[in-house]
């Protein structure tokens, strides 16, 4: 970014700061702040270990630094400008959860995909969250990054005090790492030492990843009753041929044996081929988890973005969400703040790209696109402005 372009920025940033409000965490004088400066964001170089008394010195800060990135610290501390760490006086974090789009298996190239695919994601994670861990819409705070994904953040007074260690096992669970697939079921044949009456395969249904699985395997079975390759797709199964796919499809057309599956009894299916249930849910599980970044959930010094700022790297703003607001949220036309005046960019590489319902398709060289297209290719360091 050379010093025109850097000019310019700042200009709008700085116009940004002083029009809009921010969104300022609950005790933000017990947190650590950070920023990256734009004259600085090109060596990613943070100053932090600041700390705020009041909005008010906080938005004079901005106005005057204008940072290109704002962060604070997931943590409280009882002297949070402190240099050391260890001088800081930890006194709890909030609970934060990371999607990144790129993060995600078989991410698209396509920005715009991308998006779509880490929303999916994004709510997939608050359903965890609320059936599993049983956290309220109250303590939940969802947040578009700016960039190429959402926060979520978790301020309930019950987990402010887990440790790194503890806060990986929520990670775990999400992402099923180390699940014992046969310890779900109750059968004896799967787990000996459990020694339970009867030899009945039966799925406890009530709460968690056994719920989850049911209801994954009951989709499964319906959707491959209702396909026109049925038997194909059971024979898929290591172990299943057409005989014993037959039987299965015929076995799921039995309403009274259906329901014994819906509720979690699968001693029918069992005596049929005792692999296909955990065939199938080896399935699920691949399907259900979620794919969160580890690191920053684990991390209780973590600094997270500001809802409210703008993402020095796209020049969008980061937004605070609900849930029911998430489900409608475009992040491609709702996080944009700058307006559609002509603005004239000298573009380093061809460009292809969607933002505010317009689509773009531009040649290397000069070119005149609205002002909010201009931030975000100037942001991303492949345009320079032209006065």
């Amino acid at each position: 970014m050379d010093s025109r372009t850097r000019s310019y920025i700042k200009k709008k940033f700085k116009s940004y700061y002083n029009n809009f409000p921010l969104y300022l965490p609950h005790d933000f004088k017990d947190r650590e702040w950070g920023f990256i400066l734009l004259d600085e964001a090109f060596n990613a170089f943070m100053r932090r270990h600041k700390s705020f008394g009041s909005e008010g010195e906080l938005h004079e800060y901005l106005t005057s630094m204008i940072p290109a990135h704002c962060y604070y610290s997931v943590a409280y501390y009882k002297y949070p400008s402190a240099a050391n760490m260890s001088d800081k006086g930890w006194s709890g974090s909030d609970l934060i959860f990371d999607l990144d789009a790129d993060h995600l298996p078989n991410a698209p190239n396509n920005y715009s995909e991308m998006l779509d695919n880490v929303k999916v994601e994004t709510l997939r994670l608050y359903d965890f969250l609320t059936k599993d861990f049983g956290f309220s819409e109250d303590d939940i705070q969802i947040i578009f990054s700016g960039g190429r994904g959402y926060h979520i953040h978790i301020t309930e007074d019950n987990i402010k005090d887990l440790d790194s260690n503890q806060r990986r096992e929520v990670i775990d669970y999400l992402s099923a790492k180390g699940l014992n697939l046969s310890h779900l079921f109750h059968h004896k044949r799967f787990v000996p030492e459990l020694q339970k009456d009867g030899d009945d395969l039966d799925l406890n249904i009530n709460s968690g990843w056994r719920k989850r699985l049911n209801a994954y395997i009951i989709s499964y079975l319906q959707d491959s009753l209702d396909s026109s390759n049925a038997l194909e797709v059971l024979t898929s199964h290591k172990g299943i041929g057409e005989r014993k796919a037959s039987m299965i499809i015929d076995l799921c057309k039995d309403k009274k044996e259906l329901n014994k599956i819906k509720e979690g009894n699968f001693n029918s299916l069992f005596n049929i081929d005792k692999n296909l249930i955990l065939s199938i849910a080896e399935q699920g599980i691949e399907k259900i988890r979620l794919n969160i970044d580890e690191p920053v959930t684990a991390d209780i010094k973590r600094l997270i973005r500001l809802p409210g700022s703008l993402h020095g790297g796209s020049g969008l703003k980061v937004i605070p969400l609900t849930y029911s607001q998430l489900k409608d949220f475009n992040p491609l036309v709702d996080a944009i703040v700058f307006n559609e005046t002509p603005t004239l960019i000298n573009i380093q590489t061809e460009q292809k790209f969607e933002l505010n319902g317009m689509k773009f398709d531009l040649d290397v060289g000069i070119q005149e696109i609205p002002e909010f297209a201009a931030i975000y290719l100037m942001c991303r360091g492949v345009a320079e402005h032209e006065s």
